[in-house]
């Protein structure tokens, strides 16, 4: 465990370090597209996130290679130049489409290429495990097509969903926390020696979600763009692809029959866990996928075209804040994921069900009160921020506030409401860059003179 914790924060270290450098370079390129109608943020913001992340991964693989609990994966297969060779592709296309803007066949085109490079060097599915049948052998095609199928929906999946500021990365971290989770425990408590790579890529995947979303937080300094969530979305895909049909299934039923028919369908749900776990983990970006294709096939649209349909649309449009909806996504990631492993390792405890249902319950209750905000209690205000206060009530007989934020001066200067007229003819100045103002000057802020100079 040491030496996953150790390539996960070398991972998280070098993507947070390298992404302040990556955002200026962004900035220099002018990879920032002015705002679009579908976006939910106000001001251009620069993209290319993915190559910090890129590099966070390759400083992981790095890394893991030279440990020696790690490097014997390295040695006994390989999967991590498999990886290592399909994310540098994808990652190339997603850099390009960051600044470039290319067509969305065309990256398609290369999402399958990479996926085709990571099958011609082994990380391809060998076998799947179907319910009432056993295991299944693949053929090479077979294998090939259901890989390349895999890879494409994830990727696409991810990049769907990455919408608002640090939902992608964190729902991802998300998976990959769950995955890691299942694959450790089938490598270390089962002395399953092929899940040893899905653990490496998952906590590698950790590491690079993790450095990456400081950043990337409400309000967002950066964004990863197509380079980061198509690469993540890689990453996940690839240990998906190597727990499922990388580890033989027989491996897995670890429970003794006694020949009840419930005790057998107990023995056997761990040899089906590897091929449901992919599924809920991206239970919700497919989800979205698969509806922003009906919903733009029904009105004659391309299923690449943008629109403003997502989830995470829609919760911002019931009235739920930017960061309550990024919260909510988290919260059912969550629950999907970490459910589906609890009920992996505890299939016969009826908690583990109740538990999950319990918070669904509670994840309902949070949808439907999108305006619900919870007030501290008196006692507790100095520790919690302003908009958890109780509003004070103004003493009896005090006339209340204006309702302009700034009111007449003193000295008989028109307060907000008289010069709203003058405000809006006035011509406004291009945003800032979310904030930051080393290129230009802010444009809310009067221009500041010199000293020395005459007012």
């Amino acid at each position: 465990m040491r030496d996953y914790l150790l390539t996960l924060c070398v991972t998280a270290a070098v993507t947070y370090l390298l992404t302040g450098p990556v955002r200026k370079f962004a900035i220099a390129t002018g990879a920032m597209p002015e705002v679009r109608a579908r976006d939910v943020h106000r001001e251009p913001t620069p993209r290319l996130g993915g190559i910090a992340m890129f590099f966070g991964l390759c400083a992981g693989l790095l890394v893991a290679d030279h440990l020696q609990n790690l490097g014997s994966v390295f040695e006994l297969s390989n999967e991590p130049r498999a990886l290592l060779s399909g994310a540098a592709l994808i990652w190339i296309i997603g850099v390009l489409d960051d600044k470039f803007e290319i067509d969305a066949l065309i990256k398609l085109g290369g999402q399958m290429i990479a996926a085709g490079v990571m099958v011609m060097q082994g990380l391809t599915i060998l076998w799947i495990p179907v319910p009432g049948v056993g295991t299944v052998s693949l053929t090479s095609w077979q294998g090939t097509l259901l890989t390349v199928a895999i890879v494409v929906i994830t990727i696409n999946a991810v990049n769907f969903v990455d919408g608002l500021d640090g939902l992608a990365a964190g729902m991802v971290c998300i998976a990959a926390a769950a995955f890691f989770l299942y694959s450790y425990r089938l490598w270390v408590g089962n002395m399953i020696e092929a899940a040893a790579p899905a653990a490496l890529f998952t906590a590698i995947l950790m590491g690079m979600c993790l450095g990456f979303l400081p950043h990337n937080m409400h309000p967002a300094r950066i964004f990863m763009g197509d380079s980061g969530s198509m690469l993540i979305g890689l990453v996940l895909a690839a240990s998906a692809i190597s727990v499922t049909g990388q580890v033989d299934p027989d491996t897995l039923r670890i429970f003794v029959y006694d020949g009840s028919a419930r005790d057998t369908t107990h023995a056997m749900l761990p040899v089906f866990i590897p091929l449901l776990l992919p599924l809920t983990i991206i239970a919700i970006p497919v989800a979205d996928l698969v509806l922003a294709i009906v919903r733009r096939t029904w009105k004659g649209q391309s299923p690449f075209a943008a629109d403003r349909g997502h989830l995470h649309h829609r919760l911002l449009e019931i009235g739920h804040s930017h960061s309550r909806a990024v919260l909510i996504m988290y919260f059912w990631s969550a629950v999907f994921a970490f459910g589906v492993v609890g009920y992996s390792v505890h299939s016969a405890s009826l908690w583990i069900v109740m538990v999950i249902v319990g918070l669904s319950a509670v994840g309902l209750v949070l949808l439907l009160l999108p305006r619900f905000t919870p007030r501290a209690p008196r006692w507790m205000e100095a520790f919690v921020p302003p908009r958890y206060r109780r509003r004070k009530r103004p003493p009896a007989g005090a006339e209340p506030e204006p309702a302009h934020a700034y009111a007449a001066g003193s000295d008989g200067t028109p307060g907000a409401g008289e010069e709203s007229g003058a405000e809006e003819a006035r011509t406004k100045l291009p945003a800032g860059l979310n904030g930051a103002t080393a290129l230009s000057a802010h444009p809310e802020l009067p221009e500041r003179r010199k000293a020395g100079t005459p007012g």
